[in-house]
């Protein structure tokens, strides 16, 4: 990956000097219109009473926001427990507490996973998938929405300095680049907190048609100014988010073939 070294790594320190960087606050987009821009308003009343999950709920402010916009109840998972209990404070000064469940892992069957802007994350998306599944009522449905992805203009988020410059600078460099104001012995991008699985779409779309879920909707949302240039053979480029709705089949049933 990436064709400059040393001086891709004085690139990055010019543009981006290690003094400047820093533990910057959890950002947070807004859920809840996110949602209905993939199943509409229908699709949200239809949740109203369900009990849902917010896959990689971090510090829980999509899983409140679910809440306190009509949802059932809302399940936040996450591994890390010092967001799961800042969540759940928020949760309770947000009055929303007796609809919100903090959890490292849950046992009971639910009836939709969200899952947004995590799936390119992922180290293992199968995997991930698998452990969806299993959450699962027969029947319910997994909302991803995720990007962007590897070979966007910024796909490798902290890494992209200026476009596509995680994939003209080496991985070395990119690495000793970030050691100099990150000190958590990391020296693969997969290895950094929210690291990239570094997967094109076409590999990411290959593993949710690989999975046990029906698709029952796909959609690649184009980068706006160059919407136009969107197609088949440069969608890897022109791709802002790629939105995905999955049902968990009955039985045995096996998912239908995803068109890409």
């Amino acid at each position: 990956m990436g064709l400059l070294d040393g001086i891709g790594y004085r690139v990055l320190r010019l543009l981006s000097p290690p003094q400047r960087q820093g533990n910057a606050p959890e950002l947070h987009a807004l859920y809840v219109p996110r949602i209905k821009a993939v199943i509409g308003e229908e699709g949200w009343a239809e949740l109203r009473g369900k009990t849902i999950v917010d896959f990689g709920c971090a510090l829980g402010a999509g899983t409140i926001e679910m809440a306190l916009n009509g949802a059932g109840r809302v399940i936040g998972v996450d591994i890390r427990q010092d967001c799961l209990e800042i969540a759940r404070k928020d949760a309770a000064a947000a009055g929303v507490a007796s609809m919100c469940a903090f959890k490292d892992r849950i046992t009971e069957p639910v009836d939709a996973i969200v899952s947004l802007d995590a799936f390119e994350h992922f180290d293992d998306p199968a995997a991930i998938l698998e452990i969806m599944r299993g959450m699962l009522k027969e029947g319910g449905t997994v909302l991803l929405s995720f990007g962007p992805t590897w070979y966007h203009p910024y796909g490798g988020h902290l890494f992209s300095v200026f476009p596509w410059s995680h994939l003209l600078i080496t991985e070395a460099a990119q690495m000793r680049w970030r050691s100099e104001f990150k000190s958590d012995g990391a020296t693969r991008i997969r290895e950094v907190g929210g690291g990239m699985n570094q997967l094109s779409i076409k590999e990411l779309l290959g593993v949710i048609e690989a999975s046990d879920f029906l698709v029952e909707y796909k959609h690649l949302v184009p980068i706006r100014p160059v919407r136009w240039a969107q197609n088949r053979l440069t969608r890897e480029f022109t791709t802002s988010v790629v939105q995905c709705i999955l049902r968990k089949p009955p039985g045995t049933v096996k998912p239908a073939a995803l068109r890409a």
